[in-house]
């Protein structure tokens, strides 16, 4: 988009040949503290929200800009139809193509979200066994802490048609990326058992709870030496949390939410396909007049619907660079201050964090003092409840299961088994996170427990 007039455009070259004039300004217009909180100012106040993972938080601005563009399609929706709609999708796919390091804007797909891609590869999968090209009983290798829409779009696609379901188990807490090797290592010689062969690794690049950056590349390889068909990696929280690399990690399939930590609206995401053989045999699930001519274009259009969330892009992009390195720059400074905030914590209430610091995105699992009695799934979601009614905390808690009679992370008082994830985004500050303590050391003080919050 083009900036209102009477403001000057950062994209304009320089005057009179006067770089070292537009280097100065550039340094003096990242954007400041105020900015950054109006930008967020309609967040609810009062509220610690501490967890941007779950649906990310979208700027005022690019609100603004979302609505310029849905109102350019209600004003003449034949003429953005014909003449805008198709240009400008390519445009965030080109956008997106130079941000993940793809090779071609064709193997770039704008879709609804992590779900819709999953959907699809999973199809793609299912297809094959229905149709013979893959065997009765071959495998499909996923980790147990993947999405349960994934677990879902398995069960709907490819258990149906005669797949079988390998799950990896992966231990938490956990200490290093050759524990997730091993047992990723483990689940693949499971599915090659008997003669089988396995026809898809699904891999996450952060699993979301708990929350661990997982080797993503390392497995891939693996996957490649043990002759696994096909590779998708489902990185939902990556882009904008994690550093994205689609050729270096090497995948068949990559998808990442952009609502999530790239401030897109909800909701949107894309869909990376390496090109191959099986590529004109990906298809939409949502069947339009575009079937046949390629996933991309399937993609583009599947009715009548709100494109405006996939129309911001490069807007996003625009906001993203007003920060002092960019996406990356926002990056960094997001996971640093999240294990600094997560060490914080974990000091207070006498426990650790649920992985080393170099396997934290910009989201850390901490352990919850265990006089709290997160003993089931249930003590977690009242926890978080509570948390929210009564002390204007917004934080996802984790009930992880003692496996195999395993003895866990132990605080002074016994075995921990409630985390809670939180999250850094650059509305954050440190009240968030002393609010968070604070609360959690009340609950302590006046002797609460999960069990005695049911009650309430």
């Amino acid at each position: 988009m083009d900036p209102p007039p009477g403001v000057e455009d950062p994209r304009a070259p320089p005057v009179n040949g006067d770089t070292n004039h537009v280097s100065k300004k550039l340094k003096l217009s990242f954007i400041t503290d105020s900015e950054i909180r109006d930008e967020f100012a309609h967040h609810q106040s009062g509220i610690a929200r501490i967890n941007n993972g779950s649906f990310g938080s979208c700027p005022a601005s690019i609100i603004a800009a979302q609505k310029i563009w849905q109102l350019r399609f209600l004003r003449q929706p034949d003429d953005f139809f014909f003449n805008h709609l198709q240009r400008q999708i390519l445009h965030s796919r080109t956008i997106i193509k130079d941000l993940i390091n793809a090779d071609h804007v064709d193997e770039v797909s704008i879709v609804d979200n992590a779900t819709t891609a999953a959907a699809i590869v999973l199809q793609h999968v299912g297809w094959a066994f229905a149709e013979g090209r893959f065997q009765k009983g071959d495998a499909v290798v996923m980790l147990h802490c993947a999405f349960q829409a994934v677990k879902k779009s398995i069960e709907a696609y490819v258990t149906r048609a005669g797949g079988s379901v390998i799950v990896v188990h992966l231990p938490f807490p956990v200490n290093s990326n050759e524990e997730i090797i091993a047992e990723f290592r483990k689940g693949l010689a499971r599915g090659r058992a008997n003669g089988k062969k396995v026809r898809l690794a699904i891999i996450d690049h952060i699993t979301s709870m708990p929350c661990v950056v997982i080797p993503a590349r390392e497995l891939v390889n693996i996957c490649r030496e043990e002759g696994v068909e096909r590779v998708f990696v489902d990185a939902a929280h990556a882009i904008g949390s994690v550093h994205v690399d689609v050729k270096d990690i090497g995948a068949d399939f990559y998808v990442s939410n952009l609502h999530k930590w790239f401030f897109c609206p909800p909701s949107v995401a894309f869909l990376y396909c390496r090109k191959s053989p099986v590529s004109p045999d990906l298809h939409h699930p949502v069947v339009s007049h575009e079937y046949g001519n390629g996933l991309a274009i399937e993609s583009a259009w599947i009715g009548t619907r709100d494109y405006s969330s996939q129309l911001v892009i490069p807007e996003v992009l625009e906001f993203t660079n007003r920060f002092e390195g960019g996406l990356e720059g926002i990056r960094k400074r997001n996971h640093e201050k999240v294990v600094e905030m997560g060490q914080m914590l974990a000091k207070a209430w006498g426990t650790n964090l649920g992985s080393p610091p170099e396997m934290c995105p910009s989201m850390v699992m901490i352990g919850l003092p265990s006089r709290l009695g997160v003993l089931c799934d249930d003590d977690a979601l009242n926890l978080r409840s509570h948390l929210r009614d009564h002390f204007g905390v917004e934080v996802p808690i984790h009930f992880q299961v003692p496996i195999d009679g395993e003895i866990g992370a132990m605080d002074g008082d016994g075995c921990v088994t409630g985390y809670v994830r939180i999250s850094h985004q650059v509305y954050n500050t440190l009240d968030d996170y002393i609010k968070l303590r604070d609360a959690i050391t009340q609950l302590l003080q006046d002797g609460a427990t999960c069990k005695m919050l049911q009650t309430e």
